[in-house]
């Protein structure tokens, strides 16, 4: 079976059905804060099942942002389809949107055309420097090697590849010699 469009129209939040299983966990703050500030631009998909339950395939998080905003109603796309294509369907939209990349410099001038005001975009201020400065924030996992770090100290290290901060003191990995010259201290290995 394939997708087929039934139409759209507004439908009570409360006769909506969240996808089962839906495994994306999205940023219900920063919808609501684009709902504030922009209102609902973009239809949620929902499967009309055939027996009077309406399940949604893409917008789940989007559904539950309008609720937590007041909204008792939303526009929905309603299609029917089989349970393959559901599946498909709810997994493509959690997906796709991931394998896209951005123009660094298009979006500079997109977001700086905003002159700082980027409520309910989801950018931050910070966001904007890093794009600007060609910095990256670190969200690389430690290797489990490097040790743990001690909020309560100052940082003092830095890998180079990943960004990984820790303090602490060095680990040396040999003993050290006397006399034995340079490059023989506690970091030498």
């Amino acid at each position: 079976m394939t997708v087929k469009y039934v139409s759209t129209r507004r439908v009570p939040i409360e006769k909506l059905t969240p996808f089962p299983g839906n495994a994306r966990r999205g940023n219900v703050e920063e919808l609501r804060a684009s709902i504030r500030r922009h209102g609902q631009y973009r239809a949620l998909v929902v499967r009309d099942m055939g027996d009077g339950e309406l399940v949604i395939l893409a917008g789940n998080h989007t559904s539950e942002a309008l609720t937590l905003e007041g909204h008792t109603a939303a526009r929905c796309e309603i299609v029917t389809c089989d349970d393959d294509e559901a599946l498909r369907i709810n997994l493509a939209d959690n997906r796709l949107s991931d394998l896209g990349e951005y123009d660094d410099v298009s979006l500079v001038d997109q977001l700086s055309q905003l002159a700082g005001d980027l409520e309910g975009i989801g950018y931050t201020a910070d966001d904007l420097h890093r794009l600007m400065t060609g910095t990256k924030p670190s969200t690389a996992e430690p290797p489990d090697e490097f040790p743990k770090v001690d909020e309560g100290i100052a940082v003092d290290y830095g890998c180079p590849r990943c960004g990984y901060e820790w303090s602490g003191n060095p680990k040396p990995t040999a003993p050290r010699k006397e006399g034995s010259g340079a490059g023989a201290g506690p970091l030498a290995g």
